[in-house]
């Protein structure tokens, strides 16, 4: 394997995404410029189960993964041999999905002796950004996905410090979990924002602040006040309100999230506000950061929908981090379930 410093200038990273239900596969030039972003969605495959089963999620991205591969070359008009790199999703993630693209980006370095750049999930949703701004540091993400409900302080480009995550349910799980209870299938987050956002009116419910000066979230207990709703209004005989529920839960979650975010752009002095993931597709979410941001004066930068969502775009925007600083991953990468987003941090040499 190559592990030479190689200019930045024309680089062009493939990237592999299969961390949970959607296998993409991008080609980016420079960590700014998409050629290619294919994404295969499970969606329809995992709504008669109710939620991702993995080892149908493996299945299906064994069955997509090398059509995609040599669609998105031909798409980007990038000749093979003039890729740069290859990186892949090492983790967070379904191991087994994760394994799938994890030795389809290895035998494709390995083949064509190109630098192999295993990347994070995480970084990959908040570099999506830099796909469409320029990032300014300090910044602040606040991360909301299926799985991750976190904030994240970037001090400079690539540095990445937790400050703040979930104790229970993500806000995607917590979403997910309300609509089933309110009778929508998987997934259930889209329903809820569409209920919410047509309501007039909102059921009141709880608002978990934590300890003040916590920047930590937690979900359980509004996930079990909307249950209790649902459950009291069946035992009085009446048919629950699901208009009022989900304003009065995404009404809940919107207001949390926006605050503390607010609060730690400005303690930690961070230049921007990005939002990242999933649930960043979420109108309500959407609407309200981008008001309280406007009066605050605080720079707020939002992906396109399409790069929200799982995709290689945002994999190949964060491997090029790596690129710059030839920060390469040997062969013998194993695929990490629970990767943390503080070690994956660009390695920085000291000045001397």
């Amino acid at each position: 394997m190559m592990q030479q410093a190689i200019p930045s200038e024309g680089c062009h990273i493939l990237a592999i995404e299969t961390s949970c239900d959607e296998t993409s596969v991008s080609i980016v030039r420079d960590g700014k410029i998409v050629l290619s972003n294919l994404v295969s969605s499970q969606i329809e495959t995992h709504k008669a189960f109710g939620g991702v089963v993995p080892e149908v999620a493996s299945r299906k991205h064994v069955e997509s993964i090398t059509l995609m591969i040599e669609e998105a070359i031909q798409e980007s008009g990038v000749a093979l041999e003039d890729i740069s790199a290859i990186a892949v999703t090492q983790g967070p993630g379904l191991v087994g999905a994760l394994l799938v693209g994890i030795m389809a980006a290895k035998s494709l370095a390995f083949v064509l002796d190109k630098p192999l750049i295993g990347t994070h999930h995480i970084a990959g949703h908040i570099y999506a950004n830099n796909l469409t701004a320029d990032i300014q540091y300090p910044s602040m993400a606040l991360v909301v996905s299926g799985g991750h409900t976190e904030l994240v302080l970037l001090q400079s480009e690539g540095q990445f410090e937790l400050i703040g995550s979930t104790r229970d349910d993500a806000v995607g799980e917590a979403y997910d979990k309300v609509a089933r209870a309110l009778g929508f299938p998987y997934p259930g987050g889209p329903y809820v924002d569409n209920l919410a956002m047509e309501a007039e009116s909102a059921v009141a419910l709880p608002r978990v602040w934590l300890e003040a000066d916590s920047y930590d979230f937690s979900l359980s207990g509004l996930k079990s006040a909307v249950l209790n709703v649902v459950n009291q209004k069946k035992m009085r005989g009446e048919e629950p309100m699901i208009g009022e529920i989900a304003r009065g839960f995404q009404e809940s979650v919107v207001e949390v999230l926006v605050e503390k975010a607010v609060r730690a752009v400005r303690q930690y002095g961070a230049k921007q506000l990005l939002l990242c993931g999933g649930v960043a597709v979420n109108r309500g979410l959407r609407a309200n950061l981008t008001e309280r941001c406007e009066k605050e004066q605080i720079e707020l930068l939002i992906p396109p929908f399409e790069y929200c969502t799982d995709n290689a775009a945002m994999i190949g925007a964060a491997a090029y981090l790596k690129w710059k600083h030839s920060q390469f991953t040997t062969l013998d990468m194993k695929a990490e379930p629970s990767f943390s987003l503080e070690k994956w941090s660009v390695t920085y040499q000291p000045v001397e």
